[in-house]
């Protein structure tokens, strides 16, 4: 199941080429955000995640232990009970707990399930020497939405400095281009959205200083490690696995 060819099962028409355009677009796999690469036809404006592309036929997260997740094309079936059911019949993303739309790997033993890109989050990660884990009990509010529980995981460090909501991460680029004008999953890589990518960026960064309470003792240090942390976990769950444009434009995140 997947990608034979350059061509996928989901779009049988035409073969699918690697492009990197500078933009964001919307995964016809998943139907999930994505930044930078992707697998596209030109002709049908279709677009997938390398690992929508390329799935892998089952697959595990070591947050779930000895799970089995299985790749299905949509999300499994579910039967509600309420006869105007609008919500409580969706299928959620145990990782980011956005709704599951379409690609997903879901483990029916334990009823679980995970967008292809969330499956490669990592459960843990060092970053300049700090720890950061992933949690699925809720222990402090987001850096960037403020809030506390919101469904989905979250990464916090060790010394609970840092604290993000997993759905929020892609969030925070994508709202940050779209303010700044932003285009949206057409081609082009002009040098017109790459100074969009520049704005964003310093978007993001304002928003997580007034964000962040007591920001302006922390120094660069915590400024670097949060740069750090956006960085992985965007380019993970955007789908762009390679360092284009999903990581290179976080390298200037709070950098000064």
């Amino acid at each position: 199941m997947g990608a034979t060819d350059r061509t996928h099962v989901s779009h049988p028409e035409h073969p699918l080429e690697l492009k990197n355009y500078k933009k964001p677009y919307t995964c016809d796999g998943c139907k999930e955000p994505g930044f930078g690469s992707r697998y596209r036809c030109e002709a049908c404006d279709f677009d997938l995640h390398e690992d929508c592309m390329f799935p892998t036929e089952t697959t595990t997260h070591d947050f779930f232990g000895n799970a089995a997740f299985k790749f299905l094309l949509r999300p499994p079936n579910s039967k509600c009970k309420e006869k105007h059911c609008t919500k409580h019949c969706r299928t959620y993303c145990d990782a980011c707990g956005k709704a599951v739309k379409g690609f997903v790997y879901h483990c029916a033993a334990r009823d679980l399930d995970l967008h292809p890109c969330c499956r490669n989050l990592k459960t843990k990660m060092d970053i300049n020497g700090e720890g950061f884990r992933l949690q699925d009990k809720v222990s402090r509010r987001c850096n960037w939405c403020k809030e506390g529980s919101r469904g989905g995981w979250a990464y916090a460090s060790s010394n609970e400095d840092y604290y993000f909501h997993v759905g929020c991460v892609p969030e925070m680029m994508l709202e940050a281009w779209q303010n700044e004008g932003g285009g949206g999953s057409g081609s082009g890589s002009g040098s017109d959205d790459d100074g969009k990518s520049v704005a964003a960026v310093s978007k993001m960064k304002l928003q997580l200083q007034r964000n962040s309470k007591g920001n302006g003792g922390r120094g660069s240090k915590y400024w670097k490690m949060l740069k750090s942390i956006l960085r992985i976990v965007m380019c993970v769950l955007l789908g762009d696995p390679t360092i284009t444009l999903a990581c290179v434009v976080t390298e200037s995140l709070l950098s000064k």
